[in-house]
């Protein structure tokens, strides 16, 4: 099986096709009421004026995991067990510095590591093969 594990919030990878995507930060295109846990579209924080709210008096929010807020521990395990299960890792544009989403990589058991960065990390010894630059620039190349 193959997937993508990202930790941006904008749904570009679904937008460029992707399938399989584990979004570890959340995404600004789903809304929910931290009351009641209703969802909303986007359209709800698109059209009000101020801070929506739910039927219930709760606040509207994205589905975003924001600062000092914890990640969705199921989403991350099912990271994991993709990763783990994964022929080749594809790691691009991340220092691999911030955890816990940095030591996703410690999942992967195969020989076929490569990491995309416009510079070093601490794991490139590890990698099979490294790429030094643009993300865009290397994708080609792959």
């Amino acid at each position: 099986m193959s997937g993508v594990v990202t930790q941006n919030i904008d749904g570009l990878h679904q937008l460029a096709g992707s399938k399989n995507v584990l979004e570890l930060h959340g995404s600004v295109h789903r809304k929910y009421c931290v009351a009641c846990k209703r969802k909303y579209p986007l359209d709800v924080i698109l059209e009000s004026n101020g801070v929506p709210h739910c039927e219930c008096g709760g606040i509207i929010r994205p589905d975003v995991v924001l600062y000092g807020e914890p990640l969705d521990q199921s989403v991350f395990r099912d990271a994991e067990k993709l990763i783990a299960q994964a022929d080749v890792l594809l790691v691009a544009g991340t220092s691999l510095r911030v955890y816990p989403a940095a030591g996703l990589i410690d999942a992967y058991r195969g020989e076929r590591l490569i990491l995309v960065n416009r510079s070093e990390t601490g794991r490139d010894r590890r990698a099979n093969l490294r790429i030094y630059g643009n993300i865009g620039d290397a994708m080609r190349l792959l």
